[in-house]
């Protein structure tokens, strides 16, 4: 089944970085969207139906934390995977992750983490 993701990071490096890794992944992606901070991610989650969010913490405008806190309030996005790629990682943050339904992945990370998590996550072990 095809994939259709999103990834919010004010990177454009960093988004640049990831969609490589999900390009060498072996798994079908449909589209993937970009968006540089949690207001235009909220934005992409209203106008596609998007399979699969990717989010950095630190963002501004909107960082992820909040933007998470909005995608568990709306219930058209409350049951999207999603992913949190980023450096800050305290065990407190990663606790409020896990609850608000997300898993984390901590910067650096290698290609294969991101691609290990997203078949465990969408349930895709058929896909390379």
């Amino acid at each position: 089944m095809p994939i259709t993701i999103l990834i919010v990071d004010d990177s454009s490096v960093m988004r640049a970085m990831i969609i490589k890794s999900l390009r060498m992944s072996g798994l079908i992606i449909k589209t993937i969207h970009q968006a540089a901070n949690g207001v235009e991610g909220l934005q992409v989650l209203k106008s596609h139906k998007i399979d699969l969010v990717i989010v950095d913490i630190n963002m501004p405008v909107m960082d992820g934390q909040e933007m998470l806190e909005q995608m568990c309030i709306d219930q058209n996005m409350t049951n999207i995977p999603t992913i949190v790629i980023s450096t800050e990682g305290s065990q407190k943050r990663r606790e409020w992750m896990a609850s608000k339904g997300a898993v984390f992945i901590h910067k650096p990370f290698l290609p294969r983490t991101i691609r290990n998590t997203v078949k465990k996550l969408m349930n895709v072990e058929n896909q390379v």
